[in-house]
Parts: structure tokens; C-alpha cells; sequence
């Protein structure tokens, strides 16, 4: 049998039970990879059900540097009963099948091209730990010690891991750093050479950080300057407050009281979160909510007020499966028009597309500063994988010299200078945004009633016509401005440029940057284009109209980025070929090949004919 070799380059997947203590014992192997200086990308995938049901955790091992799922699995520690055959049939030719043989495999498990390897986890527990709670719990330390022996890691960093983990409560350590070692000797024993996967010490992590992209954000809104948020919880975006809430009480204490310069207000719904929000802007602090598909339904009409009366806001939103409940412990990036048009009548609201916990941070920081220069509502589009699982991102930065954007707010002294009658919605230098004032700034002067029905220039009630369409042309032209302020494209372009374009953004990049190399070493050459931001900047339309054939790479069902891309950009549509992901699950680089190859074929276009040498095709 032809086994599959691989040094530190693989993929393993957990099947484990949900509630059985598993995701710590998964985690551990994922860090200590990265910490013997390899890239590695986990990925949890988790019923919405607390316990009983079938979880799964992949960990790709890449030293290249791909990080992205990649769809297929040359490894299995098979521990959940529930899934074996599935998870058995599932493996790769040539892959490894690790199980707890306690019990033996049932007799019609019989693939010649599978190594099986059994290590008797239960009863190494059993005999080796009398306290039954913490049993199952130690189970999963032996199969992570077994795997060190298996992939020749090193011990010592996971014992490490282990009594870093646990320094708290050193008691705790012993019997997890003794499951450990079981599993180790077990396999080591048994099992010696068997495996021909390997994890080797290197150094290809540099300065890389790995963590998850709720944390990020917690991080960026705090160093932005957040004092106010409003929330109502809802997977997957829950741990970006409590994580919020962690920093604030280290990093947000005032000297002289101990209290905690933040309010986190946990409402009654997502209608009152985000007026929580829209409120407080108003009154001039910073502040946001964070929600999903769910929230954004509810919040849609206030987030129309926050665009009409002109009052920054800040909203993330890690995106989950939709419609309705959907699946709220699966991923998808199917937002993305009901966020960008969110609210009745003509409204739009730019989105941040944030593809790493890097941009995590710096985007969340940079939507403050953009929703109080635009006074609008900005939304920052995560999505459950990049939210809730761990990425290997640059590090976070932060310049200690940056100043805060407040916008076009004018303070007492200006408002005595002024030698015309000042106008809360009067566009004074043609950049479609206003000035505004904070509540109590003067004691006669400057206007704080806001409103969402029609007013003119100097917040008076009014339905003349003219002065509503003065007052919306002004908001498209704000729109306009918003082009500029917002982040651009990030652009790859070949030389000379290719036939072939790929469009895409988000959580979706590692996986696109793999295809593309992989069908650039067969010849075949794709320029590429990461969107930031909506609204889209003239150079990424302009990428679109040089290119023949452009790719629409999303995780979502009706494609409705491709949507926003000829609705906002008057593009022709045929030349924009959707590629959709909508599975739930993180998009995977070897499905997005074949599901680029087949969307060619369908219009009479083969790969090979893009590959160099080929005449008029080049």
C-alpha cells in the first residue's frame, strides 16, 4: 500500500462529540505545531446543540503558508462512535485512520489503502486515572500525546503548553502532562515509524501571531476608543463583547475610582442594542454592537435612521448561514446586500471586508474613524470562521501617535465665530458631509433635535420636494466622498496581464491565493483582485472591464457580491462567472479549482487553451 507521506505538510481532522472537553485538546496540538514554528489553520466545526452531537476539528499543516481549508483529509483521530464510518470512508487514499481500539472496528471496515492505527485510549484512561469526571477529558490528552509520537514532535512543547495552560492550578497539570505521556509511550511503542507524516522544527512564522478574528476585533474597538456598547448576544459574534468586556476591565480602569470607563449594555433585543448604539454616537461617544444575519433583520430600520439623520455608528457582523435560524454554527458570507441596502427607501452603507484577525483589528479601528468623518453607519463583515476560529495574521500594530477622527463636529468657540446662520445638513465645501455639533456643546447655539423624517438645510421640518432631493443628492454625493476615505482593492496583476480575472474577499482569501498558484503552476495565469471595501473604488471596476472572464469567488448561494458589482458598477453581467460556496462549511482551495475548471468548460473555454503556447488563445 502506498502510504502518504508528508513533512509538515498535512491535514488531520478531530471527530470528536460536542461537550466531551475535546476543543482544548484539539487546540493544544494546533499551537504547539505552530509553536515548533510551522503554519497551521484549525478549523472547528460545531453543532449549535450543547452537547451529544458529531463535532469536527480540522487542522491543516502547511509550510508554505496555505492556510485555508483545503478539502480533503490525510489524516482522522476517529473518537466519536457517531461518525466512524463516515469518518473512515471520508480519508484520503493512502491517509491514517487513529481510533480508540477498546473496541475493535467493526468487521466490514476493510480498505487496503487506509493505515489503521489503534491505540487503546479508554482503557489507558481507565487504569491510569480513578476520578471518572476527569476521564473523558484525559482521553483526548492521550490521543494528542499519541500524535506527537506519531508525527515525531517534540514532547516537551506540548508538556509546556500544558503547564502554561494550567500555572493557575499546577495540581491540574500533573494528570494532563501523565495523559500525555501514556499516549506517547503508547504509540511510540506500538506504532514506531508507522506514520509517515512529520511535523519538523522550523522557522517559517516569523513574527506571525495566531489567534481568532472576534478577539481582533474586541482589540481593535477598544484601541479605537470605544466606551459604549450595546449588544444583545447571538452566535457567532457573543465572544467579540465578552472579549471587549475582558480588555475594558484590565485596560480601563480609572486610577482614582476602579471603575471600568466602558459601558456594556446587554438589551432586551437587537432593536434596543443598536439604539443604544445610535443614541450614544449622537451624544458624541464611540460606540458598537456586534450581531449576525439574525441582528441585522432587526436593526435594518434603525441602521436607516443612523444613514438618514446622519449618526455614526459602528456595527460588526459575523455572518452565519441564513435564511432565517439557518445553521448558526456554520459559516457563510450572505449578508452582503442585505447589510449594504440595509433599511427601507434609498439607503446604502459601506462595508469593511476584513480577510485576517490583522485586518480584524485595523479595520474595526478604522470604522470609528470613518463613521464619525461620514457620520453614517459602517459595518465591519466578518463572518463565523474568521470570527470564531484561529488564523495564522500578521502581527497586531498600533501607532501610538494616531489621533482620533472625530469628524466635522464643531465646538463652542466655532459656533461664536461663525458669521453665517449654520445649518446642521447645509454641505458648505461640496464633499456631500455636513458639520454636526454634541448635545450641550453650547448654551443657545447649534441644533441637537435629529429626526428620519424630511427636513431642510437647517433641520426644519419640510415636505417640499426640492428640499428632499437636494438633501439625497447630497447623501449620494457623500457616498461618492466615501470612495475615497475607504480602504482599496488589493491588486495582483500578472505580466503581461492574464485573459482571466478572480474577484473575492473575506475569510475567502487563503483558499483563493492557493487556487491561483496551483493554476498558475500549470501555465495558466489569474490576475486577482481582494475587495476591502463597498462601496467599490473606480480601480476595482476598472480591473473588471480589462479582464475577458472574471471569477466572483463568494460563500454564498444567489452571489451577491457579483450583484453588487453590476448594480453599482453597470456591469455586463456575462462576463462575471459565479463561483458559490454555500455548504456551511470554510471554502476549500481543491473544490475551487474544480469548480473554476467547470464553470470554463460550461462556456466552451478548457484550461489548457489559457496555458502559454497556445496561439491566439495566449
Amino acid at each position: 500500500m502506498k502510504q502518504l507521506h508528508g513533512l509538515n505538510d498535512f491535514v488531520i481532522r478531530f471527530a470528536n462529540v460536542n461537550g466531551s472537553g475535546s476543543a482544548s485538546a484539539n487546540n493544544l496540538f494546533a499551537k504547539a505545531v505552530f509553536r515548533m514554528g510551522v503554519p497551521v489553520s484549525p478549523k472547528n466545526i460545531f453543532p449549535s446543540n450543547i452537547q451529544g452531537l458529531p463535532t469536527w476539528y480540522e487542522v491543516r499543516v502547511n509550510a508554505q503558508g496555505y492556510v485555508g481549508r483545503r478539502g480533503d483529509v490525510d489524516m482522522v483521530v476517529a473518537v466519536n462512535g457517531q461518525t466512524l464510518r463516515q469518518d473512515y470512508d471520508g480519508l484520503t487514499p493512502g491517509g491514517y485512520f487513529l481510533f480508540d481500539s477498546s473496541k475493535p472496528l467493526p468487521e466490514d471496515f476493510r480498505r487496503d489503502d487506509v493505515t489503521v492505527i489503534g491505540v487503546p485510549m479508554t482503557l489507558l484512561c481507565n487504569e491510569a486515572f480513578d476520578n471518572p469526571k476527569m476521564r473523558p477529558l484525559l482521553k483526548n490528552i492521550i490521543y494528542v500525546g499519541a500524535l506527537a509520537a506519531l508525527l515525531d514532535m517534540e514532547l516537551q512543547v506540548l508538556i509546556d503548553s500544558l503547564t502554561k495552560q494550567f500555572r493557575k492550578n499546577p495540581k491540574l497539570a500533573e494528570p494532563n502532562i501523565q495523559a500525555l505521556q501514556l499516549g506517547y509511550d503508547y504509540a511510540g511503542e506500538h506504532f514506531k515509524d508507522v506514520c509517515k507524516l512529520s511535523v519538523q522544527r522550523c522557522n517559517l512564522v516569523g513574527d506571525g501571531i495566531i489567534m481568532d478574528g472576534n478577539t481582533a476585533v474586541a482589540l481593535g474597538a477598544l484601541y479605537a476608543g470605544a466606551t459604549v456598547v450595546g449588544w444583545y448576544p447571538i452566535t457567532p459574534s457573543t465572544s467579540i463583547i465578552e472579549a471587549f468586556g475582558r480588555y475594558a476591565e484590565k485596560f480601563r480602569i480609572e486610577q482614582d475610582t476602579g471603575r471600568i470607563k466602558a459601558a456594556i449594555v446587554q438589551a432586551e433585543d437587537e432593536l434596543a442594542a443598536i439604539g443604544i448604539v445610535i443614541g450614544a454616537s449622537w451624544n458624541g461617544a464611540r460606540a458598537f454592537t456586534a450581531t449576525s444575519g439574525p441582528g441585522i433583520s432587526l436593526m435594518s430600520e434603525f441602521l436607516g435612521l443612523a444613514y438618514f439623520a446622519e449618526i455614526p455608528a459602528v456595527l460588526v457582523n459575523v455572518q452565519r448561514t441564513g435564511p432565517s435560524t439557518g445553521m448558526p454554527t456554520r459559516t457563510q458570507q450572505s449578508d452582503l446586500i442585505s447589510c449594504a441596502y440595509a433599511s427601507h427607501g434609498d439607503t446604502k452603507h459601506p462595508l469593511l471586508f476584513p480577510c485576517d484577525p490583522k485586518e480584524c483589528f485595523d479595520m474595526t479601528a478604522d470604522a470609528f474613524d470613518l463613521a464619525e468623518r461620514l457620520q453614517t453607519p459602517i459595518m465591519v463583515m466578518s463572518d463565523l470562521d474568521l470570527g470564531m476560529n484561529d488564523h495564522y495574521s500578521p502581527p497586531l500594530h498600533w501607532d501610538p501617535d494616531r489621533v482620533y477622527d472625530r469628524g466635522k463636529v464643531l465646538n463652542a468657540a466655532q459656533l461664536d465665530g461663525l458669521t453665517t446662520t449654520w445649518g446642521r445638513y447645509l454641505d458648505t465645501d461640496g464633499d456631500g458631509i455636513c458639520t454636526r455639533t454634541y448635545p450641550g456643546t453650547h448654551p443657545d447655539k447649534g441644533v441637537y433635535f435629529t429626526r428620519g423624517t424630511s427636513r431642510n438645510e437647517y433641520s426644519a421640518y419640510t415636505e417640499d420636494s426640492g428640499a428632499y432631493i437636494r438633501n439625497m443628492e447630497r447623501l449620494q454625493l457623500k457616498w461618492e466622498t466615501a470612495k475615497t476615505l475607504l480602504p482599496g482593492p488589493r491588486i495582483k496583476l500578472h505580466e503581461p496581464q492574464a485573459r482571466l480575472g478572480a474577484v473575492f474577499y473575506g475569510s475567502s482569501t487563503p483558499a483563493v491565493y492557493e487556487t491561483i498558484e496551483s493554476l498558475r503552476a500549470r501555465g495558466i495565469a489569474v490576475d486577482t483582485m481582494r475587495l476591502r471595501a463597498f462601496p467599490f473604488q473606480p480601480g476595482a471596476l476598472d480591473f473588471i472591464h480589462h479582464h475577458e472572464l472574471v471569477f466572483v469567488i463568494e460563500q454564498n448561494r444567489d452571489s451577491q457580491m457579483r450583484t453588487l458589482l453590476i448594480n453599482e458598477g453597470d456591469l455586463t453581467p456575462h462576463k462575471l462567472i459565479a463561483i458559490t460556496c454555500y455548504d456551511g462549511l470554510p471554502l476549500a482551495s481543491r473544490s475551487l479549482t474544480q469548480a473554476m475548471e467547470e464553470a470554463l468548460a460550461e462556456r466552451g473555454v478548457l484550461l489548457q487553451q489559457l496555458a502559454p503556447g497556445q496561439g491566439d488563445a495566449q
